[in-house]
């Protein structure tokens, strides 16, 4: 056996997977949740077992080592790893194909960061705490802005000043991509229609969430921006919202440092109802918690409006495929 291990570092939890590469069957999988909250959860599956891991995880780096620790506890061994695949947010228009990782690349992913604060450092910490432990294998980046590449003009341009897009790049360049991408084949896989010949809807409801529609097997539009803040109502991101309110908190006070804060650490649901955890909101709209049933209710009529844009863009839909966390556990969600 020559496995790989895939990690998916998100804003607040981090996914792996040990997969075999002769059979293309996972191994080993697990998931550290609610990193940088006040009590996270690790949960290590392998050979049937579930093994379970209660405490706080200040950062990535500290959910990291205790899926290692995990590993070297419950098993498989990771000494015969060949390769780490890495989930790697923003990668700009420098990286459109999965990457060998060196020093080059991480600086590069430094110089990203900006445009994806909650992902881009935390994919970083990722990568070099695997590192760390696995030095002498090959680590490989897949990029989220890699499936959205192919976004027309109309769809990736923003109306503001040309000169000034064009000199610092800004643009809408979408996320989750990797997600999209293999969430649409996976639709025309189980329903037997032709990847090629389908308009599609991917809805991608996590602590980050956005919305995508691909036809004909391209991705022609999705809700993310130039950065992830854009779009749904998501765990503690706004999604979209007037651009001023940014001056308008300037105005009264706030600084550039404290607005960036409100709007990815302190807004969407967090900011609306105190959780970002949506089967915490459900469990408090059935208690009547009215700030729960208010932001359930901001959070569904956001993603109405986006999935009814693309029906019209695509002029009709073959599928419409619900994934991570809140997409796959949410029936009321989705039928809203």
């Amino acid at each position: 056996m020559s496995p790989i291990l895939l990690l998916n570092c998100g804003s607040s939890s981090i996914k792996y997977q040990l997969i075999d590469t002769e059979t293309e069957q996972p191994t080993a999988v697990g998931m550290v949740e609610k990193i940088g909250l006040v009590l996270g959860l690790l949960t290590h599956k392998v050979d049937g077992q579930s093994y379970q891991m209660e405490q706080k995880f200040n950062n990535h780096k500290e959910a990291i080592d205790a899926a290692v620790k995990a590993f070297a506890e419950y098993g498989p061994d990771l000494s015969t790893v060949v390769a780490v695949g890495h989930r790697t947010v923003h990668g700009g228009e420098s990286f459109r194909e999965p990457t060998i990782i060196n020093d080059e690349v991480i600086a590069t992913l430094v110089e990203l960061s900006p445009l994806a604060p909650l992902h881009n450092p935390p994919g970083i910490a990722g990568i070099r705490a695997a590192q760390e432990v696995l030095p002498d294998v090959p680590h490989v980046g897949i990029f989220d802005t890699a499936f959205f590449s192919t976004l027309p003009a109309e769809a990736y341009t923003y109306a503001i000043d040309a000169e000034i897009a064009k000199k610092y790049k800004i643009r809408k360049y979408g996320f989750h991509g990797t997600s999209h991408s293999y969430v649409s084949k996976k639709a025309a896989e189980v329903s037997g229609l032709d990847y090629h010949q389908m308009r599609q809807i991917v809805c991608h409801l996590g602590n980050g969430a956005s919305v995508s529609a691909i036809e004909n097997g391209v991705a022609i539009e999705t809700s993310m921006g130039l950065t992830p803040l854009a779009g749904l109502v998501m765990g503690t991101r706004s999604g979209d919202i007037d651009p001023d309110i940014t001056n308008f908190l300037g105005d009264v006070g706030y600084s550039f440092e404290e607005i960036d804060t409100i709007l990815n650490k302190k807004s969407g649901m967090f900011g609306l109802c105190g959780h970002t955890d949506m089967r915490d909101v459900e469990e408090a709209i059935a208690a009547g918690d009215e700030k729960s049933i208010i932001a359930q209710n901001v959070y569904n009529h956001r993603l109405i409006l986006y999935v009814g844009a693309y029906m019209a863009l695509l002029g009709g839909i073959d599928a419409i495929t619900f994934t991570a966390g809140v997409g796959e556990n949410s029936p009321e969600v989705r039928a809203a």
